[in-house]
């Protein structure tokens, strides 16, 4: 193993005048890291991708950084492991994309962590990592923590993505909508005015992947063909709609320090006697319909709602989000995010990547609007190979 992040380092030196960057991604819904290496020209013009990878979690990490989500014995010492363990997960991520590019320096390494805790109301926002070990590891400077500057100037810390979205799939006086369906669904509003909101919409597919966990031993519903062969249930539906997060106004972010098992086994004490697959077909219902509220309450006059994210690959998801839409008088088009040129599985690493750039040209990152924090901020720390 060592040899490999040896090879990395002798490799793939960081030369200063490079515009290509490493974005590294590991988000709620807990499976493994999705990594880019792409090239970014400084004057904003278009885009090169040059490699993408993806190294899944090892079960048993998998099962830590989800025991983690909550308040457990030594957690301390165990967030620490996990932290040098997703260290050494990027960089054989790292490996696979410079294998991919071999000739290219890599200006800096945009990573993410794995958050294990999201609570802004009280200050703080946590993401598992190691950057010291990862840049010891790569060779290549490391920018992360990217969330607890907007945090600390009074903001929800995400989402981030809706600044970057903005950058490539914004066009000219159209109201595009991009959701990101990851563990926890977010969306960004890119106004036909050239202005940009976003907010968490609460459960993208979560709860699904814990239901059909705990049921079907799955980690995921693939295209959602679970869910297609039970019924929505009404009367479930409407108490699963009944929090206090969908309701409020943005700027708001949320996780799984919410959106937990333990808040949908609450929820379903009053319906015990339905079956499995029904609450498979209602959970996937909850996510289309709030996502379609926020949609239509936020981007009326949308014209195309594209998505990104594992929930992009779930057609029975889609479908219904199409449905949810029109049935509020919203007859944008739904699409992934394939269709502007950008794969699903992509887009968050490359926001990372872009984000590292943000950082290395000294430009901020966030946007107040979306974020509520005081202003614009850096965000990031610098790691230094």
């Amino acid at each position: 193993m060592f040899g490999l992040f040896y090879w990395i380092a002798t490799k793939s030196m960081n030369n200063m005048n490079s515009n290509i960057y490493l974005g590294l991604m590991s988000g709620t819904s807990l499976d493994g890291v999705d990594g880019v290496l792409v090239e970014l020209p400084e004057d904003g013009s278009e885009m090169h991708l040059l490699g993408s990878a993806y190294q899944p979690f090892s079960d048993a990490m998998r099962a830590e950084a989800m025991a983690l989500q909550q308040p457990g014995e030594n957690e301390i010492h165990r967030e620490a492991l996990l932290a040098n363990q997703l260290a050494a997960s990027y960089a054989n991520c790292v490996a696979t994309l410079l294998q991919q590019a071999p000739q290219v320096s890599v200006r800096a390494i945009g990573a993410h962590g794995q958050t294990i805790r999201h609570r802004p109301e009280l200050g703080y926002t946590r993401q598992s990592n190691n950057p010291a070990l990862l840049a010891e590891l790569c060779g290549i400077d490391v920018i992360a923590d990217l969330r607890s500057r907007d945090v600390a100037a009074g903001g929800q810390g995400a989402p981030l993505v809706p600044a970057f979205h903005r950058a490539i799939f914004a066009a000219p006086n159209v109201c595009r909508v991009v959701v990101n369906i990851g563990g926890i669904s977010n969306i960004s509003v890119l106004h036909a005015d050239g202005s940009t909101t976003g907010f968490d919409t609460g459960p993208g597919n979560v709860l699904m992947d814990a239901w059909i966990a705990q049921h079907q031993a799955k980690a995921y519903d693939e295209n959602g063909d679970w869910a297609r062969q039970g019924q929505v249930q009404v009367d479930l539906l409407t108490v699963l709609c009944d929090e206090e997060f969908l309701h409020l106004s943005p700027p708001k972010s949320t996780g799984r320090d919410l959106f937990s098992p333990t808040w949908l086994s609450d929820k379903l004490s009053a319906f015990s006697t339905l079956a499995a697959v029904d609450v498979q077909a209602t959970l996937c219902a909850f996510t289309a319909s709030t996502l379609a509220d926020a949609i239509s309450r936020y981007a009326p006059e949308v014209s195309g709602v594209f998505v990104c994210g594992g929930g992009a690959y779930n057609a029975n998801l889609m479908q219904q989000l199409a449905q949810e839409l029109a049935q509020r008088g919203c007859h944008a088009s739904v699409d992934s995010t394939a269709a502007l040129g950008v794969s699903p599985s992509h887009v968050e690493a490359l926001a990372f990547a872009w984000l590292a750039q943000r950082f290395i040209l000294r430009l901020p990152g966030n946007l107040p609007d979306v974020t509520g924090a005081k202003g614009l901020r850096l965000l990031g720390a610098l790691y230094p190979a």
